[in-house]
């Protein structure tokens, strides 16, 4: 199902299909497999970003609180979470019905909205002022939390949101978010 799945979020990270409908066909995809397969993805496929760990301890050394959002799943962000020793995460919850993913999205879909409202959220909860925020995203369905941001950083991400960032990493690791502040 990777091609498929694949092909889907291409066209959602370029802003071609809605984000909600995008996941629903894609999680739909899974339905019927062992639930175990999660950790054998995790573990086996899911690789950091390059820059991914360097920029997360830089960030934590200078007290800078670390949100992941993600349009991905719990199953996954809790995990790096805990692995990273990041402050909070917002994903998707996957259905598992006795042991098999049944195809199915658990309450309110994470989408562009969402991300926007958990970043705007956390900022407000820390006191902290438009300025004093920073977002990383690649996709449209990262427009809005970047809109929210007072630096907003698009990390090798599509035309539609380099046009719209206020700074645009296209090679460099994202290590490369720290010099943007030194």
């Amino acid at each position: 199902k990777k091609e498929e799945i694949s092909a889907i979020t291409a066209q959602a990270m370029r802003g071609e299909i809605d984000y909600p409908a995008s996941l629903r066909r894609r999680a739909a995809l899974l339905a019927g497999l062992d639930e175990d397969v999660l950790q054998d993805v995790y573990d086996e496929k899911l690789r950091l970003s390059p820059g991914a760990e360097q920029l997360v301890a830089h960030c934590q050394r200078h007290g800078v609180k670390l949100l992941l959002v993600s349009g991905g799943f719990t199953f996954f962000t809790e995990r790096l979470k805990e692995r990273l020793g990041l402050d909070e995460t917002i994903s998707n919850v996957l259905e598992i019905d006795h042991g098999k993913l049944s195809g199915r999205v658990l309450g309110a879909i994470v989408d562009a909205g969402a991300k926007a409202a958990k970043f705007k959220q956390l900022a407000q909860r820390l006191g902290a002022t438009r300025e004093q925020t920073v977002a990383v995203g690649d996709g449209a369905n990262d427009l809005k939390m970047l809109a929210e941001a007072g630096t907003s950083i698009a990390w090798r991400a599509k035309p539609v949101v380099r046009a719209k960032a206020t700074h645009a990493l296209n090679y460099a690791g994202l290590e490369g978010v720290i010099n943007l502040f030194e």
